[in-house]
């Protein structure tokens, strides 16, 4: 124990303070200036723990070497095993030969040659690296050089071989990841795919993050035989209480493409801008108001919808669509009122321009929360909304609405029924600018449309508990009056108008009220411990016209779940003068044994004698299927079909086998996608593509992990 003891003070007079070093052995010599230590060697340097079997320590130099069996342990996070290894603790200068070490947290290994550490970088020579079983990796890396930095964990790599097995796949002459989550710069996982028309497909993100309020990702593509293309995104937190993104994009076609597809325009750009603050109006203002504010902002802008096709390419996981909406809302809320501004605008895909698309810019809206009078028996609220709708050319037009409603309540019968009267009074008031080009007499003049309706309303809900479950039905009948009305202007030119001159009047929105009573229906089913068996509804609505009255369509909704793991909803609607549905909607979902299944139904059937078959019924079926055999194997499949046009719009089907230290997917998939032609009118193109999906863990990701391996297949 003293010559133990006697080691220990040697090695800490010859450093600082902070850099004391203790070693512990069962047995130790001295030879001049060198000391030897046996058996159960264990030194302890800041948080490191090296164990060996040999120690010498050379007090001149400051060198001390280890042998045979030699464990590091660095804050519990990472081993180095080797069977020598020289320490200079004044020099703060590592080697070990060979050089092992295993990351705790990710289970990465890293084998190789040597190991040299100078302060908190380690510099590997020859070796491979996995994060699979060492006696039997599915995968490996083997590398020339490598250097890895104990306190930021990243590592370099340098004249990488990929194996999969014995068989190489992939060479890079230099490679980078990180051992844990952080944020840092660097590049993500390629795209790459292979098409008959487009040739091949690559995409390199690169990810850009210097600051941690803000991070950019960069995403070039090539396509050899159509062009090439760059899509960017910065996200940013510049507050606690807003957030934002910015993705921008352009490709450029070649000159054979473009011409051979007949395409509207030989470059595709655009943009959007996302931003959220829930606390805008103090935030800026440097306000100290007590009620909330928020704005949402969601602008978009392309020039054709390839701007969208090519911003992937997966198309099953992307949403190609043919009208944009751009918005901007702003808001300011109370327990008393709310006011707040909404700014939309159209973008039609399938335009060459939208100079005749109606635009909202902006909505102004004031609302006053339902308040009460008498005891809770008057209850009245108001509601404003001023609307500028207008475009670039033709008429526009400045809208105003007024609703207030008044109601009046009271429970009878110790309050098994409910009885409300509320009288509503609604305005709207026009003042329209610009002139219209169509050839028509049609002058639109300022007016107002203003009038009063009525609505009786009784109500009850009784609820009874079982042993088993708990019943509860409601009823509900409400009779709906018009009364008076006024207009002028505007309004007074419609009505005198015939059907096919009121078809080009745009802005009238208003619907006639018709007196008629609207009876509904529901009941519910819960369980002992309140979760919902089955939730039934019934409504029909009956009007009184002077022509006798009429059945509106009946409505029966159902949804039953008929097990924990299966339920059935449907909606469908009866139409009495043509005595058949106009819509049935049915769908089934399962969820059990591995098994996730859902599949729906719609029709739909106008009753328009005149249009064709297809114009008039809607059939369209959707299905999707997954299956997770064991932890190791799931399969999935999508099939969605037009029964009407017998045209099937997408399917894909594909497997995904994931073990510890990697997932393999395959997936074939087809989807029809819009395209935008010379021709100004829009056009389709049906897709068949093959993807491939390969996770190298830790490397990459495995959860929700995108294939990066595609190829499409010639069209039909």
């Amino acid at each position: 124990m003293l010559k133990l003891a006697l080691l220990s003070l040697l090695l800490s007079l010859s450093l600082l303070a902070s850099d004391k070093v203790k070693i512990y052995a069962s047995a130790m010599e001295s030879e001049g200036n060198i000391v030897y230590a046996n058996k159960g060697i264990t030194v302890i340097y800041q948080d490191y723990v090296l164990t060996a079997q040999r120690a010498r320590y050379d007090k001149d130099s400051g060198d001390l070497e280890l042998y045979e069996n030699i464990r590091v342990n660095k804050g519990g996070n990472f081993k180095i095993l080797g069977k020598y290894a020289k320490l200079n603790i004044a020099k703060k200068e590592r080697l070990f030969e060979p050089f092992y070490m295993i990351d705790k947290d990710s289970e990465l290994w890293l084998s190789a040659d040597k190991g040299e550490t100078k302060s908190e970088d380690i510099e590997i020579s020859s070796g491979t690296l996995s994060g699979c079983n060492p006696m039997d990796p599915i995968w490996t890396l083997d590398f020339s050089s490598s250097d890895y930095n104990t306190d930021s964990k990243w590592m370099n790599v340098y004249n990488a071989r990929l194996y999969i097995g014995d068989i190489p796949i992939l060479y890079t002459p230099y490679f980078g990841y990180s051992l844990d989550t952080s944020r840092r710069t660097g590049l993500l996982m390629p795209q790459l795919g292979l098409s008959d028309d487009e040739g091949i497909y690559y995409e390199q993100p690169i990810y850009i993050a210097e600051q941690n309020w803000w991070d950019l990702e960069l995403r070039p593509q090539l396509r050899t035989q159509r062009g090439e293309g760059i899509y960017s995104t910065f996200r940013f937190v510049d507050s606690k209480t807003s957030r934002g993104e910015i993705t921008t994009g352009y490709f450029k076609e070649k000159k054979e493409f473009f011409l051979e597809n007949s395409l509207q325009n030989d470059s595709h750009y655009g943009y959007n801008i996302e931003y959220d603050n829930s606390d805008f109006i103090n935030q800026w203002f440097g306000t100290d108001l007590s009620g909330q504010s928020g704005m949402y902002a969601d602008i978009n802008h392309m020039n054709d919808v390839d701007y969208i096709n090519l911003s992937s390419n997966d198309t099953e996981n992307q949403n190609t669509a043919t009208q944009v909406l751009s918005r901007i809302n702003l808001f300011y809320n109370t327990d008393n009122f709310y006011v707040g501004t909404y700014f939309k605008y159209y973008q039609d895909l399938t335009l060459s321009n939208n100079d005749n698309t109606l635009q909202q810019l902006p909505t102004l809206h004031l609302h006053s929360y339902l308040d009460t009078l008498l005891q809770d028996h008057l209850l009245y609220a108001l509601d404003v909304q001023s609307n500028n709708i207008q475009r670039n050319i033709n008429t526009s037009v400045v809208q105003t609405d007024i609703n207030l409603p008044i109601t009046l309540q009271t429970p009878l019968f110790d309050e098994y029924l409910n009885l409300a009267y509320k009288a509503n009074l609604y305005m709207q008031h026009s003042t329209f600018r610009g002139t219209e080009e169509l050839q028509t007499n049609i002058n639109y003049r300022d007016g107002y449309y203003a009038r009063n309706s009525h609505t009786l309303a009784l109500s009850t809900q009784l609820t009874k508990a079982y042993e088993t479950f708990s019943h509860v039905i409601g009823l509900n009948l409400s009779y709906n009056r018009a009364g008076s009305d006024t207009k002028n202007g505007f309004y007074e030119d419609y009505v005198d108008m015939n059907s096919s001159e009121q078809e080009l009047y745009s802005f009238y929105q208003i619907s006639d009220i018709v007196d008629a009573l609207q009876i509904d229906f529901s009941q519910y089913l819960y369980d002992t411990k309140a979760n919902e068996i089955l939730y039934h509804r019934l409504s029909q609505n009956i009007a009184y016209a002077e022509n006798g009255d009429q059945l509106g369509e009946l409505e029966n909704e159902l949804e039953y779940k008929l097990t924990d793991y299966l339920s059935f909803y449907n909606d469908m609607f009866f139409n009495y003068d043509e005595l058949r549905f106009s819509k049935i909607f049915n769908s089934l979902t399962f969820n059990h044994y591995g098994l996730n299944l859902t599949a729906s139904h719609l029709y739909k059937d106008t009753f328009d004698k005149t249009a064709t078959g297809i114009d008039r019924y809607t059939s369209y079926l959707t299905s999707s299927i997954g299956y997770t055999y064991n932890k190791h194997y799931s399969y999935s499949a999508v099939y969605n079909y037009d029964l009407e046009a017998q045209q099937k719009k997408n399917m894909s089907i594909g497997f995904m086998y994931k073990k510890r230290c990697w997932d393999f997917g395959l997936r074939y998939s087809e989807n029809r996608r819009p395209i935008l032609t010379n021709t100004g009118t829009p056009d389709y193109i049906d897709d068949r593509y093959v993807y491939l999906t390969i996770v190298l863990k830790p490397l990459m990701q495995s959860n929700n992990a995108s294939s990066f391996i595609s190829y499409r297949l010639p069209q039909e």
